[in-house]
């Protein structure tokens, strides 16, 4: 069986074979650890507020079938495309022929008419968090046709939260794709990309300036740090009294403007959560089950959303794959983020059995892929 999400132009690239013949033992092993579908896990990861009032999302099938030239050796091969838009999933589904080649889109790109596929996601469990703590502004960045900054700014709009959007390189003449929706909805300024490659320190510096005096700023490694602290203490999560990083001292007055500093990409462990969501509605008994396996393939900006579906296949004790196609740096980048969040996501979640099923995989629960040819593809699942 293949899964594939392909929210913007798909190519029939993702279709080679070597990715069908990867085995992905770490995920294997790791599910061994972890009693499936344990109440637990899913109470903490999913018994929370989100921006999607349903995770549902709509499955394509798509067949790919050889037309048999009436001359064989003259003309290469031709093939034919069927999209089967209500195909049959669950207990119904049919065992297709071995040479018969298919795959599944999961129709991300229908969540919302602005914000793209596994933005969407990503963001899905980050923004109420940011609502719980009273966050006035939002700054992020990304590049000039960013579809997280669109997405942030959108979101933020809709929630009634200001969005500040440092996008990479130089202002366009004329404002197109998620460039003029950024623009639209959010509040921009675009940053040389010189002092763009000092991601943190630029951030930091924006959001202290939007904050202004007697404001304050937040990273969600305070919200994380803040919600360890509630869950040891057995408290409701409190918001962050004083703010940590209060401009005139720990005792100064709290003006109304508190910021939130969201990572490029939403690439912080709370932004799992969504894509974890993401996993458990696929994994429904009506759609694809417990006990298919799947290869997923995803393309990958920052990472999150692969390491977030492998981690949402572990923690549900799903037989299934990540390969992530590499799209922004170099495998050794992505190894450490996936080791981040990883760790982030351990503190995060603080259930011993967890702890004890991701001990060890800290650097193998993706499998980065070099990428061939050019970005096109965004999300796949097979």
């Amino acid at each position: 069986m293949k899964l594939q999400h392909l929210p913007r132009n798909p190519v029939m690239a993702v279709m080679k074979n070597e990715l069908h013949s990867r085995v992905f033992s770490t995920s294997i092993q790791c599910m061994s650890k972890l009693e499936q579908g344990d109440k637990k896990i899913l109470s903490y990861l999913l018994d929370r507020r989100w921006v999607l009032a349903s995770p549902d999302s709509k499955i394509n099938k798509v067949s790919l079938a050889e037309i048999q030239s009436e001359h064989k050796g003259v003309k290469p091969p031709t093939f034919f495309l069927s999209n089967n838009t209500q195909p049959s999933l669950g207990d119904v589904m049919t065992e297709n022929r071995k040479n018969d080649l298919y795959f599944y889109v999961v129709r991300d790109d229908l969540l919302h008419p602005l914000i793209n596929g596994n933005k969407a996601r990503k963001l899905d469990g980050l923004l109420p968090l940011v609502e719980d703590h009273s966050v006035t502004d939002v700054v992020t960045c990304g590049g000039c046709q960013s579809a997280h900054a669109a997405a942030v700014a959108v979101s933020c709009a809709e929630r009634g939260l200001r969005s500040h959007l440092l996008l990479r390189g130089e202002q366009p003449e004329i404002p197109t794709g998620y460039n003029l929706i950024s623009t639209m909805y959010g509040s921009v300024s675009y940053i040389a990309r010189s002092l763009y490659a000092q991601r943190e320190d630029m951030l930091t510096k924006h959001a202290y300036l939007v904050a202004g005096k007697g404001g304050c700023v937040i990273r969600f490694s305070d919200i994380l740090e803040t919600s360890l602290a509630a869950r040891e203490s057995e408290e409701v999560l409190p918001a962050l009294d004083g703010c940590r990083n209060v401009l005139r001292g720990a005792n100064a007055e709290i003006s109304s403007r508190k910021v939130v500093i969201v990572n490029e990409g939403a690439g912080d462990a709370f932004g799992l959560l969504g894509v974890i969501r993401l996993v458990y509605f696929l994994s429904q008994n009506n759609l694809f089950g417990k006990e298919r396996p799947l290869k997923i393939v995803v393309d990958a900006g920052t990472g999150t959303t692969a390491v977030g579906l492998a981690l949402g296949a572990i923690c549900l004790g799903l037989p299934w794959e990540v390969n992530a196609v590499m799209l922004a740096d170099t495998i050794e980048g992505y190894k450490r983020q996936e080791k981040c969040l990883i760790f982030d996501f351990k503190r995060l979640c603080g259930l011993e059995h967890l702890d004890d099923a991701l001990n060890g995989v800290d650097g193998g629960i993706v499998h980065w892929v070099e990428r061939t040819h050019p970005r096109k593809v965004c999300f796949q699942i097979w």
